[in-house]
């Protein structure tokens, strides 16, 4: 029976390709949701696909995010080597940084150090959203009119009832109802979720997974204010952001109400021990989506 990968096929794949590494201690992998993560000594990881769309995402990171690291505030696992696909593993996979910490899923940010949090976060985005180039990528389902996703909402409220606060609909409608982006397409992460920051002595130290990269609208990402930041933070963080305005957060709101619907959808699954389910993502979903609505 095939098990996936193991270290023994880490250590070859290193050999193969980039045998100055093979020497390094391997640790277990922790899987994410399209690719899983093999730590190698205490400075690096290698990164290996294990979803049919992950060999893209893969080597649209490998493409971008270096030349975007270098601007952003907040480590990044940028990649640093790439792996060709080979008659050992069929698909690309990259040598990335390692980046020290816990999951925000796992590990909340501390309400105690809110306002460092809100500062911070807001500083990385500012720095990221910066005008993408005509040859960026596009995500054109992540970054849809939000007019064009109340199919999806519905949807969502009808198989989440139970988790659905009151006041949901008003700040949905409230976002469909606001003004487009104005400005030009911006760099987006546009996964930014708890399971994609790092935490670290109750900081937000890091941003994981460019695997979604592409230009669009901010507030798809300003939906983070809600996703990531203690209660109450999200006044404090678009001050800092100081690029938002009013339709802007509007449109904010109704991302974080689509990423939270998501998360607990997820979350269920995981519950029921299915495949592909998170736990902690819906016990995270549950908060920001309290969170959006009290903000709202």
């Amino acid at each position: 029976m095939n098990h996936g990968p193991d270290a023994d096929l880490i250590r070859a794949l290193l050999k193969d390709q980039h045998p100055d590494l093979a020497a390094l201690d391997i640790h277990p992998p922790v899987r994410g949701w399209d690719n899983e993560l093999w730590r190698l000594g205490g400075q690096l990881a290698l990164r290996l696909p294990r979803t049919d769309r992950a060999p893209e995402l893969i080597r649209k990171e490998h493409r971008w995010l270096p030349e975007l690291a270098v601007q952003l505030p907040l480590p990044v696992p940028t990649p640093l080597r790439l792996g060709e696909p080979s008659v050992l593993f069929p698909q690309p996979w990259t040598i990335v940084k390692w980046l020290r910490g816990e999951p925000a899923d796992r590990t909340p940010l501390s309400p105690a150090r809110g306002d460092h949090a809100a500062d911070t976060l807001a500083a990385f985005l500012r720095a990221l959203h910066q005008p993408a180039p005509t040859t960026a990528p596009s995500n054109p389902y992540r970054t849809a009119p939000l007019d064009t996703l109340t199919e999806a909402f519905e949807r969502q409220v009808r198989e989440l009832a139970d988790d659905v606060p009151p006041g949901v609909r008003a700040v949905w409608e409230d976002s469909v109802a606001a003004p487009g982006p104005q400005g030009p397409p911006v760099w987006l992460h546009c996964d930014l979720h708890p399971a994609n920051a790092v935490v670290t002595d109750d900081a937000l130290s890091g941003v994981l997974d460019f695997g979604e990269l592409c230009a669009g609208d901010p507030a798809v990402d300003l939906a983070a204010a809600w996703m990531l930041l203690p209660n109450g933070r999200a006044p404090r963080f678009f001050t800092a952001y100081a690029n938002a305005d009013d339709a802007t957060v509007r449109r904010a709101r109704g991302r974080a109400i689509l990423h939270s619907l998501a998360l607990i959808g997820i979350g269920r699954a995981g519950d029921r021990g299915l495949p592909g389910g998170k736990a902690t993502w819906g016990h995270a979903g549950r908060a920001a989506l309290s969170r959006v609505v009290a903000d709202g």
